[in-house]
């Protein structure tokens, strides 16, 4: 039994990671040295040459930042560093939950050590390179100092109480960690635009105007409650735009990227949130919520069902059996259905695109949508025709020509 796990700890991120190299080699032999037909009429050929040199620049640093964490993740198994930084958590306690934090903090911060200089090249680099990146260097360091804040403020206790309840409740701990982490899911999507938000971006109320009573008059057309309407400083930090939805009840809210409101129609705008409302007006973001509850019920269910195996740790080099060290085998050993439960959310997650859109067609203007769809994807130097297999792995949006092709 040690042997078959070891062996598949290996494998299956080794394949995981092959997998991928596989799926972006399809992807980019669908670039092409002229403009495709289906394109003409919606993306420039200058653009459409330069959204092909920043998917080659992206995918060129995506390879080596996935090889390279791929090699850490095989030595860390194969030479025992795993157990190496459980050795050195129990040298500072003997109490397992402090052990337990001590090691995810350890290879918490390793993670990012290992992985910033990437960050770095592609907000410095890549991004500015093709005109997106306004960051300045301080705030991407003071972005990654709010992170690591929020992660000790919030995830530490968290995780902490979840390793409490493992060494308590014994097999019973996954329903309390249920409990646990179900709250804070919904805690962080009522309150994520009042609480997180402030921390990285300055929210403002969309002032009284003609785009606010716009706004507002569609919303009260749909039945659709809302007073709630902000616009973020996006351009502090790149020149994309966006705009979302978040919260329920009277904590919903719509957010408006600065960059958005400089670069498109106000009747493109309100297109834009016409298809935000109507995920709301079709239940997706309850059904979203709900459906991402439900399949954290079950991770930790099958976990609850391995972790007392001492086969777990054993195989990281262990000699005690530790809930931090099966909780890393077990991720691993997960990962092969956590992808198949990824690409059924995304079967779900792009036939709610569709709704949505059909939301708009019905209850707004088509047209304008696609207008709108249209200079999202030029400016954004967006892939509009991706590989399907690609999309079946990757998108949970459908691509542009297809929504384009449901609109019109």
């Amino acid at each position: 039994m040690h042997n078959i796990i070891f062996v598949l700890i290996i494998i299956i991120p080794l394949s995981g990671y092959l997998l991928e190299q596989y799926l972006n080699h399809l992807n980019s032999g669908m670039w092409s040295d002229k403009l495709p037909e289906k394109l003409r009429g919606i993306c420039p050929e200058e653009e459409y040459r330069r959204s092909q040199q920043y998917d080659r620049d992206n995918k060129k640093l995506l390879f080596w930042s996935s090889t390279i964490n791929l090699a850490v993740i095989l030595l860390m198994i194969i030479a025992g560093g795993f157990s190496f930084v459980d050795g050195v958590a129990r040298s500072f306690s003997i109490n397992l939950v402090i052990v337990a934090l001590i090691f995810f903090l350890i290879i918490g911060f390793a993670s990012e050590i290992i992985n910033m200089p990437f960050s770095w090249y592609d907000t410095f680099v890549i991004e500015k390179k093709y005109g997106f990146n306004t960051m300045k260097s301080r705030t991407f360091f003071t972005d990654y100092l709010k992170s690591w804040l929020i992660a000790l403020i919030v995830g530490l206790p968290v995780l902490g109480l979840l390793t409490w309840f493992y060494y308590k409740a014994g097999a019973r701990f996954w329903f309390y960690a249920w409990g646990l982490v179900t709250a804070l899911s919904v805690f962080i999507n009522f309150f994520y635009s009042e609480l997180i938000v402030p921390l990285f971006n300055k929210q403002t109320p969309l002032p009284e105007g003609s785009l606010r009573d716009k706004i507002e008059e569609f919303a009260g057309k749909a039945g659709f409650r809302l007073r709630n309407i902000y616009f973020i400083d996006g351009s502090r930090r790149s020149t994309k735009s966006n705009a979302y939805f978040s919260g329920f009840g009277k904590k919903k809210r719509i957010v408006l990227y600065d960059t958005l409101l400089d670069e498109f129609s106000e009747e493109e705008i309100v297109a834009i949130l016409a298809h935000e409302i109507g995920h709301y007006k079709k239940k997706h973001v309850l059904t979203n919520l709900l459906l991402s509850v439900m399949i954290t019920g079950l991770m930790l269910f099958l976990f609850s069902l391995v972790v007392d195996n001492p086969v777990l740790s054993g195989v990281l080099g262990a000699g005690e059996t530790s809930f931090h060290l099966g909780l890393i085998v077990f991720g691993i050993l997960y990962s092969p259905l956590s992808l198949v439960i990824g690409l059924m959310t995304n079967v779900l997650s792009r036939k709610n695109e569709f709704a949505a859109d059909r939301f708009v067609k019905e209850n707004y203007n088509s047209e304008i949508l696609a207008d709108a769809l249209r200079k999202l994807s030029v400016k954004n130097l967006t892939n509009m025709m991706p590989h399907p297999l690609y999309v079946f792995f990757h998108y949970s949006h459908p691509p542009l020509l297809q929504r384009l092709e449901r609109l019109e």
